[in-house]
């Protein structure tokens, strides 16, 4: 009930303008990096002197075609700095369909296959790539098109799979090709019973997907912060003769930054999901549903770096 409660509270602008007055600045900052570009560029330069990342130009849900708009230009402007900057060969960026016009009411598929075309255009000029986040699961066949039509000019184009829904070891399958990127991740959206498994479920079908994954022929993308899937990971990433370069672990900015580290430090391929934008409300009180526990958590991460 607190995770269903506090992902409705981040459909609430009366909320929304209470959180944004400034309390919870502090925490916010741990975990967003900034607003602008030049804030994402700092903590990413700051990252990749050991890890890799991936940059979120925060915003979705957009309804409005000038906000798609502006969202791709932010997009472009992005890559073509972390090009100048030299940062394309270890910072890529994700993408949400819905903040391209993935939920506008005419021509919504249309508009973001477009808008992602520009990005993927960008991102291959700069000499990086693209991930195209998964939002709610009425999304994901829409999405999983869209990707398609996006890998036959751009074959690099990552897909993110959520192992809370019932049908993504299926999808797990179908997208563990050669030459395919698949970060798998648990999902952050409050499904119906219907269309995902509950919480004591979500992990075990977490390692049937991953199962899945490392044993295919593509990249996993192992989005975990979860100790024992790290493990897991490793195991079956050795199992099927895989070398450190042939996966990747994933996780959040300000998650866990001294066992990123440390990960990486093993020579481990770790990349760190990098938010920024002015549109960071939904982002975090998403971070704070996932688990009840996460209250605690981001609550505790104010006092320590580990």
């Amino acid at each position: 009930m607190l995770r269903s409660a506090l992902l409705a509270a981040s459909r609430s602008r009366a909320v929304r303008a209470a959180v944004e007055a400034g309390p919870l600045d502090p925490l916010v900052n741990r975990f967003v990096a900034g607003t602008t570009v030049e804030d994402a560029l700092t903590a990413a330069r700051r990252i990749t002197a050991d890890r890799l990342v991936t940059v979120d130009h925060l915003g979705e849900d957009t309804t409005d075609r000038a906000q798609a708009d502006a969202t791709v230009a932010a997009y472009r402007t992005l890559l073509e700095r972390l090009g100048d900057e030299g940062l394309a060969d270890r910072v890529e960026v994700s993408v949400k369909l819905s903040a391209l016009g993935q939920s506008l009411a005419v021509d919504a598929d249309k508009i973001a296959l477009e808008s992602a075309r520009q990005i993927c255009e960008s991102a291959a000029a700069a000499g990086t790539t693209v991930t195209v986040d998964m939002e709610d699961h009425t999304t994901t066949d829409s999405t999983l098109g869209i990707v398609r039509d996006l890998r036959v000019d751009h074959p690099w184009v990552g897909a993110v799979l959520q192992a809370q829904l019932r049908r993504t070891e299926g999808d797990c399958r179908a997208l563990a090709g050669s030459g395919s990127r698949v970060r798998l991740c648990k999902g952050a959206y409050d499904e119906p019973a219907s269309a995902a498994f509950r919480r004591g479920e979500v992990d075990r079908s977490f390692v049937r997907c991953l199962k899945v994954l490392m044993a295919g022929d593509g990249l996993p993308m192992v989005a975990t912060h979860d100790p024992r899937l790290v493990e897991i990971a490793r195991y079956l990433a050795e199992r099927h003769g895989r070398t450190a370069d042939d996966y990747e672990l994933q996780m959040l900015y300000g998650v866990r930054p001294r066992a990123q580290s440390e990960l990486a430090a093993e020579g481990l391929r770790v990349r760190v999901y990098l938010p920024y934008g002015t549109e960071w409300f939904g982002y975090f009180m998403r971070r704070l549903g996932e688990r009840p526990a996460n209250l605690a958590f981001f609550a505790r991460s104010l006092l320590t770096r580990g």
